[in-house]
């Protein structure tokens, strides 16, 4: 509920944002987008959708957590269409069918672990030997990543996404620590004292930063409609690997369960395509916001995909983790 709730904030909240600087295009006189106050706004629900979403991790699964990214992407489409007066697509309607089937396959067929995250049990789990191996990997993989990058120059998506991807399987596996014994210490037993509680702050927030700089270079190479699908599967993937492996969320599962919720996590991945899929080709046929006779400017009466706030429909879920990332680390 946290979870759906907080992608949900987040949802309005970047429409909220777009429809302010919409109206600030619309002034004579131009102002910086930080000096609305709708703008703020935004932001200020954008904060509390992503405390949401960081405290749903001290609560439940993180193979849960993570996939419900898509409950964004859904809310922005269908929130534009109602206040902001898009025009609804066949698209929309059939990716949203498939995005909320996919969101109650996975909350119906989520691990059903309950687990108190003492420092004692985060030092087990660092230490063992599955985990071991996953981090010896994922680093080598990493570093073939980064050289291909930097020294080759090669910045295909598939390569920045992948380092991203990489880098948030440790930041779900901190993020989720760092909340789940802070959880643990607000019940009266203490894990704040433990010197683990603050390597794995550390290792969050190393891990978002270098995020931020992966996932802001490829935002500035490819378009939000390409980011989007790519990002959220690599993204959700990493998550469960992490989950499965560092946290054993599946651990005694049903057969049955782990395929429904693998089915659940399919069917959220192609509603998000089908949503941002050719999106970037469409045109608004009717103005929604009549700007006036502003001298010097003509009245809207269509814009692009890029200045229409469907673009934040389309990535929204690769905003609020950009933002999510950001805000993580700055705390």
């Amino acid at each position: 509920l946290l979870a759906i709730t907080g992608n949900f904030l987040i949802s309005i909240s970047l429409n909220i944002q777009k429809y302010a600087h919409l109206r600030l295009a619309c002034q004579a006189n131009q102002k910086p987008y930080y000096t609305s106050k709708l703008w703020w706004c935004g932001i200020i629900l954008m904060g509390l959708g992503e405390l949401g979403n960081a405290a749903a991790y001290g609560f439940a699964p993180a193979t849960l957590i993570a996939p419900l990214g898509c409950v964004s992407v859904i809310g922005s489409a269908f929130i534009s269409v109602l206040f902001l007066k898009e025009t609804m697509r066949a698209a929309d309607m059939l990716g949203g069918t498939l995005t909320i089937a996919g969101t109650y396959l996975l909350v119906t067929f989520a691990p059903n672990v309950t687990q108190e995250f003492t420092a004692t049990k985060i030092q087990n789990y660092l230490i063992s030997w599955p985990f071991l191996i996953y981090v010896i990997l994922e680093i080598i993989i990493f570093c073939i990543l980064l050289y291909f990058y930097k020294r080759k120059d090669v910045k295909h998506i598939v390569v920045l996404l992948m380092m991203v991807a990489l880098l948030a399987s440790l930041t779900i596996i901190s993020v989720k620590a760092v909340a789940g014994m802070i959880t643990f210490s607000a019940k009266g037993k203490m894990q704040l004292t433990y010197p683990i509680f603050y390597i794995m702050f550390i290792i969050m927030v190393t891990s978002c930063v270098f995020q931020v700089k992966f996932l802001n270079q490829a935002m500035q190479l490819y378009n939000a409609t390409v980011i989007v699908p790519i990002n959220f599967v690599f993204f959700t993937t990493s998550a469960i690997i992490a989950g499965v492996i560092f946290y054993q969320e599946f651990q005694g599962a049903a057969l049955l369960s782990v395929f429904m919720f693998l089915f659940g996590c399919l069917l959220s991945f192609l509603g998000v395509f089908v949503i941002t899929r050719n999106q970037e080709e469409e045109h608004l046929q009717v103005p929604y916001i009549d700007c006036g006779h502003i001298p010097g400017k003509g009245t809207l009466y269509s814009l692009t995909s890029y200045s229409s706030p469907h673009v934040d429909c389309i990535y929204s879920v690769c905003v609020s983790y950009y933002f999510m990332l950001s805000t993580l680390s700055v705390i």
